[in-house]
């Protein structure tokens, strides 16, 4: 609902240095370019209504677009990022961006007169009065004169102040920079808020309340004051990259707007006891739930339902990589669905920045057993490559509807990945498929095709792996979308992939000579319920 709002302009005033209008364009009715579809409000469902900033250089090409019967709403708007960059609004953030609100100057009328005493203008929050704030303290509306003496003491006072925050400024370390959230409103352009509060959300983080738990910490389900229902991560105390933790999912999710991933609602900090993010809650579980978990049980997903799931999955992967940022632990257990079967991609805990200037990223290999990039556990070598090769794991989760590790399997499938390879070698795809999609001949070709991509994304040598953009197109190309390439007809084959000759030299991965995802299990990997390391809503570590 929105409602006009009048205030006093001689009172009042929009900062126009920071502030911009919205532009709301509903009931549009005429033909609308690809290029201009990111400005689309983002639903599940299409709709014509359209925001874009008013200072956007597509503004004019989107209303003449929309034709003469398209309403436009202005509203005030706080484009600055946390980050100090300018946000561009689409059809993805603009909720996020309105929710921030917009600054507003008031004009004090008896400004001049405490100027003219010394003193500076400002505002008690307190009283919600008109303050004049002097050397000695606050006055209501101007500075008492003070001897000569008295105003050198003071004037001494404020420089020695000044000097000392200098230097502590100076000495504050980066990981110091959470200790700074509990005094403000916002961080990187989140809220934050009081662990007192989000300690009332939780019911004091009731055990009944807990959603799943993984390496960093605990999940709770909460509502705040406001009626939203939230998911509270917990990071562990006593974990030794907690700090490190924070600050990266931080500045990562505020950065990251788009439909698929989850939404970060805002955060805490130490200073009120202990590392908090609140996110999101994602009431339908996540895909592991529906696939091998308690609710695979009630209903299980159609065909439809999971290559939709697959593209939107993808979709959100390739949002990632072109924001230079990898994943890390792509698997079925981070990927939630909302009560439309939407995909929100949860968990950034693992998230690295790729830095623009280099191809991968070395370091300490993390993630989940059955997951976890080949090449990158034996070089240390990060790439979006790795993410390609998680998707290809939660692809064949999809296509067969079995776990990524089952100790109960032979010693040489317990990992998926290793199984789905050997059936699509051995041309056994009949092995893999979980039988309850085998309706009709269409659902058996797509099914197929989709074990071939997924073969390709967990070939070994990540240079022979597809990107996500290149997966995208080929899992629309299955469901029968247009895109840019001509995909009206695609099925992947396997004489593409690797050929069977003696000479070529990537023959090692049809004579099984290939390593698979590492496999580090005890038995409680042995299980095909939802308790792992993701919950079955919000986030996880």
């Amino acid at each position: 609902m929105m409602a006009n709002l009048t205030l006093d302009p001689n009172r009042f005033t929009i900062d126009s240095n920071k502030t911009t209008k919205l532009l709301l364009i509903s009931n549009c009715s005429g033909s609308i370019s690809t290029g201009l579809e990111r400005y689309r409000i983002q639903t599940c469902e299409n709709d014509t209504e359209f925001v874009v900033g008013e200072d956007d250089s597509n503004l004019r090409n989107l209303t003449e677009g929309c034709g003469s019967g398209g309403r436009i709403l202005k509203m005030p708007a706080d484009l600055g990022g946390g980050d100090g960059r300018r946000v561009v609004v689409d059809g993805g953030n603009y909720i996020e961006v309105v929710e921030r609100g917009f600054l507003m100057r008031w004009l004090a009328a008896d400004c001049s007169v405490c100027e003219r005493s010394g003193g500076r203008c400002g505002f008690n929050t307190t009283t919600f009065q008109f303050s004049c704030f002097c050397i000695d303290r606050p006055h209501k509306v101007r500075c008492k004169s003070v001897t000569v003496g008295s105003a050198v003491m003071a004037a001494l006072a404020i420089c020695i102040f000044f000097i000392y925050r200098d230097y502590r400024h100076k000495i504050v370390t980066y990981v110091d920079k959470s200790r700074e959230l509990e005094d403000t409103s916002v961080y990187f352009g989140v809220s934050v808020f009081s662990y007192a509060e989000l300690q009332d959300a939780t019911d004091r983080f009731d055990s009944s309340k807990e959603l799943g738990d993984g390496g960093f910490g605990t999940v709770y389900y909460g509502k705040l004051r406001d009626g939203r229902e939230v998911a509270v991560k917990r990071l562990y105390e006593h974990n030794y990259k907690r700090v490190q933790q924070f600050m990266n999912e931080v500045e990562i999710l505020t950065r990251l707007r788009h439909k698929n991933l989850v939404s970060l609602y805002g955060c805490t900090s130490r200073r009120s006891r202990e590392l908090l993010l609140v996110y999101e809650y994602i009431p339908n579980g996540t895909v592991a739930d529906h696939l091998h978990g308690d609710r695979a049980k009630q209903s299980p997903l159609t065909w439809q339902t999971r290559l939709q799931i697959a593209i939107e999955t993808a979709n959100a992967l390739v949002y990632l990589h072109a924001s230079d940022i990898i994943h890390r632990d792509v698997k079925t257990n981070n990927i939630l669905l909302d009560n439309n079967y939407c995909v929100k991609v949860a968990d950034f805990g693992l998230s690295r920045l790729l830095p623009s200037d280099v191809t991968h990223v070395s370091t300490a290999p993390q993630g989940t057993p059955g997951y976890v990039d080949p090449e990158y556990y034996q070089c240390y070598q990060l790439t979006d490559k790795s993410d390609v090769y998680s998707f290809g794991v939660v692809l064949i989760e999809l296509i067969s509807s079995m776990p990524p590790i089952d100790i109960s399997r032979t010693r040489d499938e317990i990992a998926l990945a290793n199984m789905a390879i050997n059936r699509i070698q051995k041309c056994a795809l009949n092995e893999l498929i979980d039988p309850f999609l085998v309706s009709d001949p269409d659902t058996e070709n797509m099914t197929a095709s989709v074990a071939e991509l997924a073969f390709r994304c967990l070939q070994f040598d990540s240079e022979t792996r597809p990107t996500m953009n290149e997966v995208l197109e080929v899992l629309k190309g299955i469901r029968g979308e247009e895109s840019g390439d001509d995909f009206e007809n695609v099925t992947v084959r396997m004489s593409e992939l690797a050929p069977l000759s003696p000479e070529n030299e990537d023959v090692r991965l049809l004579k099984g000579v290939i390593t698979a995802s590492p496999i580090t299990v005890t038995a409680k990997w042995h299980s095909t319920s939802s308790g792992s390391l993701t919950p079955n809503a919000g986030v996880s570590n």
